[in-house]
């Protein structure tokens, strides 16, 4: 696990954005449940996650089409509610970062760690406002 005070920013970083945090199985439940849209981001201290994958997700709220819900988990600190998101995103395999756009309930876009990693903020976005426009 990984002290708080190097974490807490990296988890400020989207929660000022908009996101919930979420730190159980049962609340990433509950939201997986919720009618609508949901973009979980699986956020870590990698340095793709702050290059790329947090300013990304954040860019990609600038779209007129946008999730019902944001929320993230924490790879490394949130241990429940990550493994509980990354059930929900089988059959692709775990990492991190790592974002899934969900509709009531059932994954529709998934972005691994391989389309996140050496590619700028502004192509995640893009391929996050894509995926809004046609599922929200």
């Amino acid at each position: 696990m990984y002290p708080p005070e190097i974490v807490n920013p990296m988890k400020e970083d989207l929660t000022v954005a908009g996101f919930s945090q979420l730190d159980s199985a049962q609340e990433v439940q509950a939201v997986l449940a919720l009618e609508g849209t949901t973009l979980v981001v699986v956020n870590s201290v990698c340095g793709c996650a702050a290059a790329n994958a947090r300013p990304g997700a954040k860019m990609s709220l600038q779209n007129d089409k946008k999730p019902d819900h944001l929320v993230t988990v924490f790879a490394g600190v949130d241990t429940e509610a990550t493994n509980a998101v990354r059930a929900q995103m089988a059959p692709f395999p775990p990492s991190s970062p790592a974002m899934g756009l969900f509709k009531d309930g059932e994954l529709v876009h998934m972005l691994e760690r391989h389309h996140i990693e050496g590619r700028p903020a502004a192509m995640i976005a893009e391929n996050l406002m894509d995926a809004y426009n046609e599922f929200c």
